[in-house]
């Protein structure tokens, strides 16, 4: 590995390690927490008190998300909303897991904003 893609996903890591310092899911406003990878986009609804998952939508094997990855990333949006609204939770507290408030990031809360979730 070579010493720029070591120090990037170092300061990636500091980056999520402050945001978890301060970011923690309840029963009433659970922690959405979103996981971007090269080809897939994973959405969980976490309760930190009981450390139990109440909602999660990937992109893995899932034939109605096609398109862009942009596109991808807001059909998870709309799906995580759905299942927050099935689990009766109303607000959440966004997790964007130490990635740069921008692009897919950025579209799958606006999905899972326009969808009806408080964050």
């Amino acid at each position: 590995m070579s010493k720029v893609l070591a120090k990037k996903l170092q300061n990636r890591a500091l980056r999520k390690g402050r945001i978890r310092s301060v970011v923690s899911g309840t029963p009433k406003r659970p922690r959405l927490s979103i996981f971007i990878s090269n080809m897939h986009i994973t959405a969980q609804l976490i309760d930190d008190t009981q450390h139990k998952t109440l909602g999660y939508v990937s992109t893995v094997g899932a034939k109605e998300a096609t398109g862009t990855k942009t596109e991808k990333a807001q059909w998870v949006g709309t799906e995580i909303a759905k299942q927050a609204k099935a689990a009766k939770v109303n607000a959440v507290v966004f997790d964007r897991g130490g990635k740069i408030y921008h692009g897919r990031v950025a579209a799958l809360a606006d999905a899972a904003r326009k969808a009806g979730l408080e964050f």
